[in-house]
């Protein structure tokens, strides 16, 4: 699918986006476990926490769409039930990753698998501790999906995480959920904790000290009524948006603003970013509140170390912003995101080049140039959500009309974007 985007000189209006990819992945999840009925309001739309809706009714956790909610009964922590087929995680890295913790065990085999793109993606990261554990798992070629989960009795275990992972913390923590006896999860730094704060919600016996977490297995957990914030994630992309267009006064309502995701905003600001928070309240242990963001003068900066790991996802769309900016921005540290659904650094920097943009990368991140002019092009997603929508910003600021090519994969996280990017733009079709 080809999406064509026009420059914008305003980007305005209150917006309320779907609900945060990785807090609906962990409630389903979770509730497919816990005993009796679950309602999760403002669900994720995106296709991969679709994925993760269509797994756990596979294994027997029946699900229900209702009046814009999701509902899920729960039959117990040994109440799932083995698949009829192999379960397909789609695109879906989270599903995969997290559910696999699950899944080690159960008393029965199942097979997970994903799409072209996730084939590619290595699983070393959650294969070793789930080893340690217990765990018997054949990957393909020893790292990649699909994998074939045995399904045995686990051991507690206390795993220090090579690297910060929300997806490995989850994963172990999920697995501990089964095994007799503390589980323990120490972190390099600090990653997002909306797995922390669910298994809270759901009725886990767990303790959280600075860089550790402790988890006691066997717990019973119960189903709850439960309401998903607006994705900050999702939200980077209109508040980049109205920080490039030169009218911007946006409203964003009922945002996420988990402290360990917020770093996105904390870094905006201390480069220029006029962001203001708002009506800032508690629900289900996550912080949530509105956002109002106006055109802003971006001075640029260095994204490195913890902000790196923090900001991964969002680094697409804050390069665009860096060549935007007046001193351009650097970011290191980010080997990962040569593994993400594409090799991040190298779509950037093409898409980069068909706009005339210069850009300089590096192993492990990038530098961009401030003070840019962004020429009409023709862009390709390449299959990655984030690239798709990363450029559909930068065509904002675009010398004429731009289009994107495959902007469908933006369906995995957010299938809405367009249409609501249209309506903030006052654009319309």
């Amino acid at each position: 699918m080809q999406e064509k985007i026009s420059p914008a000189r305003r980007v305005a209006g209150t917006l309320r986006l779907p609900g945060d990819k990785s807090i609906s992945h962990r409630y389903a999840m979770l509730a497919a476990i816990a005993e009796g009925l679950t309602r999760i309001r403002n669900y994720s739309t995106g296709a991969d926490c679709q994925s993760t809706l269509g797994a756990v009714s596979a294994l027997g956790a029946a699900v229900e769409r209702r009046d814009g909610e999701i509902l899920i009964q729960g039959n117990g922590l040994d109440g799932l039930t083995a698949p009829a087929a192999d379960l397909d995680a789609g695109n879906s890295g989270s599903t995969i990753r997290m559910l696999s913790g699950i899944l080690a065990a159960q008393k029965f085999p199942s097979r997970i698998f994903g799409d072209e793109s996730l084939s590619r993606r290595p699983m070393d990261r959650i294969l070793q501790p789930l080893g340690k554990m217990g765990a018997r798992i054949a990957a393909r070629d020893g790292r990649y999906p699909p994998l074939e989960i045995a399904g045995t009795p686990l051991e507690p275990i206390v795993y220090t995480l090579p690297v910060p992972s929300a997806q490995v913390k989850t994963c172990v923590l999920f697995a501990g959920l089964y095994a007799e006896g503390d589980t323990v999860v120490h972190e390099p730094v600090r990653s997002r904790d909306h797995t922390e704060i669910a298994l809270r919600e759901f009725g886990a016996d767990i303790t959280v000290e600075p860089r550790k977490i402790t988890l006691q297995g066997r717990p019973r957990l119960k189903g709850c009524d439960l309401a998903v914030p607006s994705d900050l994630s999702s939200a980077a992309f209109f508040i980049v948006a109205a920080l490039l267009a030169p009218e911007s006064d946006l409203v964003i309502q009922g945002v996420g603003l988990n402290p360990t995701r917020s770093t996105l905003l904390d870094f905006l600001i201390s480069i220029g970013a006029r962001i203001k928070v708002l009506d800032v309240a508690m629900a289900n242990g996550e912080l949530v509140g509105d956002i109002r963001i106006s055109n802003s003068s971006i001075a640029g900066g260095v994204i490195q170390g913890p902000t790196t790991a923090a900001l991964i996802d969002e680094i697409p769309v804050l390069a665009v912003l860096g060549a935007a900016s007046e001193n351009g921005l650097t970011i290191r540290d980010a080997g990962e995101l040569r593994v993400k659904e594409t090799d991040r650094i190298a779509t950037v920097v093409e898409n980069f080049r068909r706009m005339g943009v210069a850009v300089e990368a590096r192993p492990d991140g990038m530098i961009v140039p401030g003070r840019q002019s962004f020429r009409a092009a023709a862009f390709d997603s390449f299959g990655d959500h984030r690239i798709a929508m990363a450029f559909a910003v930068a065509a904002l600021r675009a010398d004429g009309e731009c289009t994107v090519e495959n902007a469908d994969s933006a369906a995995v996280s957010f299938p809405q974007f367009f249409s609501i990017l249209r309506e903030a733009c006052g654009t319309g079709r």
